[in-house]
C-alpha cells in the first residue's frame, strides 16, 4: 500500500496528523497545476494560484463524502474543486459586471479553463452541464482536460479508457460544446 493510501485512510478515519503529512505529498503538484492554470488567466483576474490551492484543499477537506479510492480519484476531486472555485470566481465577477449577451468562445484551442474570459467560463460551464445530463462520462473527459489540464493519455488513464476512445470522446465533447455554445438560447 503506497504511502499516499495509507494517509488517506488515516485521514478519513480523523487522525489528526494525517492530513498534515498528506498535504506535503500532494501540495506541489496541486500548486504546478494552479499556477498553469492561472498563468494562462487574462489580465482581469484575481485569484492566485497559492489562494486556488488552498481554496480547494479547504474544499476537499471539508467535503464529508471525501473517501478516496486512490492517488487518481484524489486528483479529480481536485480538479472538480477547482473547477467549481474557477466557476464561483468567474460568476462573482460576472454578477459585479451585470453583463450579458452573446459570448464568442473559440473551441479549436480548448485546453485550459483558466485562460479564458469569465463569460467564456461561465458559456462553457453551462454547456458543460447539459453534456453531463446527455453523457456524464464525456462530461468528465471534459473536465480533466478543461480543468484540471490532464493530457488525453492521463484523462484515458483515469476514466480507464483506450487512448483511441478518449480521442474520439474528446472530438465528439468538443463539437458538441461548440454547437451548444454557438446556438442561440430557447
Amino acid at each position: 500500500m503506497t504511502e499516499f493510501r495509507v494517509l488517506l485512510e488515516q485521514s478519513e478515519s480523523s487522525e489528526p496528523e494525517a492530513a498534515g503529512r498528506l498535504l506535503p505529498l500532494v501540495y506541489e503538484e496541486l500548486r504546478k497545476l494552479a499556477a498553469q492554470k492561472i498563468a494562462r488567466e487574462g489580465p482581469n483576474q484575481t485569484l492566485q494560484a497559492t489562494a486556488l490551492v488552498h481554496e480547494a484543499w479547504l474544499r476537499l477537506g471539508g467535503d464529508p463524502q471525501s473517501h478516496w479510492r486512490n492517488r487518481i480519484h484524489f486528483f479529480a476531486a481536485a480538479a472538480d474543486a477547482m473547477r467549481r472555485i474557477l466557476i464561483d470566481n468567474a460568476r462573482r465577477k460576472k454578477a459585479q459586471r451585470h453583463g450579458g449577451g452573446w459570448v464568442r468562445v473559440e473551441l479549436d484551442g480548448l485546453d485550459l479553463a483558466a485562460g479564458m474570459e469569465d463569460d467564456q467560463l461561465l458559456a462553457v460551464h453551462e454547456a458543460l452541464d447539459r453534456l453531463a445530463a446527455r453523457d456524464a462520462l464525456k462530461a468528465e473527459l471534459v473536465k480533466l482536460r478543461f480543468f484540471a489540464g490532464l493530457t488525453l493519455e492521463e484523462t484515458a488513464k483515469v476514466l480507464d479508457l483506450s487512448l483511441a476512445t478518449a480521442k474520439r470522446h474528446w472530438a465528439y465533447s468538443r463539437a458538441w460544446l461548440y454547437r451548444e455554445i454557438k446556438a442561440p438560447p430557447g
